[in-house]
């Protein structure tokens, strides 16, 4: 039974994709299908199977090690501001970015991850039937992030049609930067993070191919990288260790105004209607989680916990789900984690098109006019890849 309702959920998704598409006629069916089996394969290998035991446990044992180095840090600076034995997210969970921005930069420095990411992103191009710039995109924005992104390609922004610049976008708002991976970490199992990491990257492809298909013809197609070798390498830290810091106070200050204006809009809900406002939306996403794979008696708490990601963002949406996780059954702490690991948000499209028009005021206002469509796109991909993780759990 689950997998006829997979079949009927992926219908609905890739269906969903179609009626908002910008050119039905061009739509590649073949690539679609050959990713969507592409991400069944993965799924089953990362979580079915010893060899993905083996790469999670690894990816895990990392961010762990990489997290107890950034807790040093931490320690050093604040260990007297936190009581001992209590948990800070502000301090245990937000501030090791600022350390992983660290590793990130000097990556780049060294030209190590501009290595990987361009040659990752030409062997996607081969699968995807996309351009070399769109791979090179996706894979750059699960690494650098969904802002930093765009300044490795600054060159080629102005020169990008409409139709590219949206599924540049789309990448940057499906995908997660690997600076915030180990926070994840320290709130959803490492499988289903990784597993969200990988399937996101193809579902930004498949849902991208529907909604926005086009052909790029090989002169258009120019992959070239941001020059950092004028900076020396203690400019470099500075910069990332500032950039990293940067990302911590902006996300703590958005949870901050989120968690209390969610809290006030429940309070609100609650005392004029009998019923929070969270509550209404877990109805509305209840249908959707259902197709995902989650059982009805569970559909309503998950389709609440989807909707703040949404509305809010994944680190709001994933601080509820910390709470009632032990509510659901391990299927659908799966598919729930797994819908959790991307940009898709409002707040999300504010970002991407300040990130292009701080590099491109006119190219940031074609972004702002198509800003709902790349939600809705991206909020897709979300909802595929929980998908794909019923199937292969």
């Amino acid at each position: 039974m689950k997998y006829v309702l997979a079949l009927i959920g992926l219908i609905v998704i890739l269906s969903l994709a179609w009626l908002v598409s910008s050119d039905k006629k061009k739509i590649k069916y073949r690539p679609v299908l050959v990713m969507i089996a592409l991400q069944i394969i993965l799924g089953l290998i990362l979580l079915k199977t010893g060899v993905g035991e083996f790469l999670v446990k690894g990816f895990a044992d990392g961010f762990a090690k990489l997290l107890g180095f950034a807790n040093v840090g931490t320690d050093f600076v604040f260990g007297g501001v936190v009581n001992e034995g209590i948990h800070s997210f502000f301090f245990h969970v937000l501030m090791p970015i600022v350390f992983m921005s660290v590793l990130i930069g000097i990556l780049q420095y060294y030209r190590i991850l501009p290595f990987i990411i361009k040659y990752i992103g030409l062997a996607l191009s081969k699968v995807n039937g996309m351009g070399k710039l769109e791979s090179y995109n996706a894979v750059a924005s699960a690494i650098l992030g969904q802002n930093e992104v765009f300044i490795s390609i600054k060159k080629q922004i102005g020169l990008l049609p409409r139709n590219r610049l949206y599924t540049l976008c789309a990448s940057a708002m499906s995908t997660v930067s690997m600076s915030i991976v180990g926070s994840y970490m320290t709130m959803l199992k490492p499988e289903y993070v990784v597993a969200a990491l990988v399937l996101n990257l193809l579902g930004g492809f498949i849902i991208a191919s529907i909604i926005n298909p086009y052909e790029v013809k090989p002169e258009e197609d120019i992959l070239e990288a941001r020059d950092e070798s004028k900076q020396t390498f203690f400019e470099m830290l500075g910069e990332y260790i500032m950039d990293g810091f940067k990302v911590v106070v902006i996300v703590g200050a958005m949870l901050v105004g989120f968690v209390a204006l969610i809290a006030m809009i429940n309070g609100i809900f609650s005392s004029v209607f009998g019923i929070s406002f969270q509550n209404i939306l877990g109805y509305v996403l209840a249908p959707f989680a259902f197709l995902m794979g989650v059982p009805w008696h569970e559909a309503v708490k998950a389709g609440s916990v989807m909707a703040t990601k949404i509305v809010a963002n994944e680190f709001v949406a994933m601080l509820d789900f910390v709470k009632i996780q032990n509510d659901f059954s391990e299927r659908t702490r799966a598919i729930v984690s797994v819908f959790l690991i991307s940009f898709a948000n409002f707040g999300s499209i504010g970002t991407i098109v300040g990130a292009v028009k701080g590099l491109n005021e006119k190219q940031g206002n074609v972004v702002a006019g198509f800003g709902l469509k790349l939600l809705y796109g991206a909020a897709l991909v979300s909802f595929l890849s929980a998908t794909i993780i019923s199937i292969v759990f």
